[in-house]
């Protein structure tokens, strides 16, 4: 992969992060819960001076120390790059909270379709991430590593990781608000539908790869030399 493909890839992979946190942000204000990976952070920003943003990068730091349990020797230095990307990521987080702070839905229906729109806006940060195929987010490169490691599918790991996540967040709930806060009906509905949306949207935007991201030169220049 020549320089210039991979910086194309990593400025596409930003906006898929910028995207990503913007999704996150909207499931967020629809006031029904947050998606799964983000519900820890959310319910510890609920009782805690710390920001929804600053939660979310702690949390991807363990998951990368987790990592580096997992696959000891495998585990790849590039993968570090994680680091300044969960950073990056938490700030997003925080910038597009305070950026929709102007939005607060006050009827069931409204909060319903700003759930959905910010499902269809996360999906699509994912998709863009995928397509971009640079580095893993720190929750599904902790996934990557469990199911390498136990030699288990992506999918049904992911399912469990991201149950383990939300009851969690209950339990946290529970022993600082003596109720559940931060999971509800809107973070099974993100669950459900997020991974679809997503993968419906990576076959439709899968041209981006071929057409824009990809050095042409490069090829061109591979099949001369061959």
């Amino acid at each position: 992969m020549s320089k210039k493909e991979l910086f194309k890839r990593y400025i596409f992979f930003l906006i898929g992060l910028f995207v990503n946190a913007l999704g996150v942000s909207f499931i967020t204000k629809a006031q029904l819960g947050t998606s799964p990976i983000s519900s820890v952070p959310y319910t510890l920003s609920m009782g805690f001076s710390l920001t929804m943003g600053t939660f979310t990068f702690i949390l991807n730091m363990f998951l990368i120390v987790g990592q580096i349990i997992f696959l000891k020797k495998d585990f790849k230095k590039i993968q570090l790059m994680q680091i300044p990307i969960s950073l990056l990521f938490g700030y997003f987080i925080d910038f597009t909270m305070s950026l929709l702070s102007i939005l607060n839905p006050t009827t069931y229906f409204l909060k319903v379709v700003f759930l959905l729109i910010g499902c269809c806006i996360l999906a699509l940060g994912v998709s863009i991430e995928v397509i971009a195929n640079v580095v893993m987010l720190s929750g599904e490169a902790f996934v990557s590593a469990i199911s390498t490691k136990l030699k288990k599918e992506f999918g049904p790991t992911k399912v469990c990781f991201d149950v383990t996540l939300v009851v969690l967040s209950i339990i946290i709930s529970i022993i600082m608000f003596r109720r559940v806060a931060g999971v509800r009906e809107g973070t099974v509905v993100a669950a459900l539908i997020v991974g679809m949306i997503a993968k419906f949207l990576t076959k439709i935007l899968g041209f981006i790869n071929t057409k824009i991201l990809v050095d042409k030169e490069e090829d061109e220049e591979e099949e001369i030399a061959s």
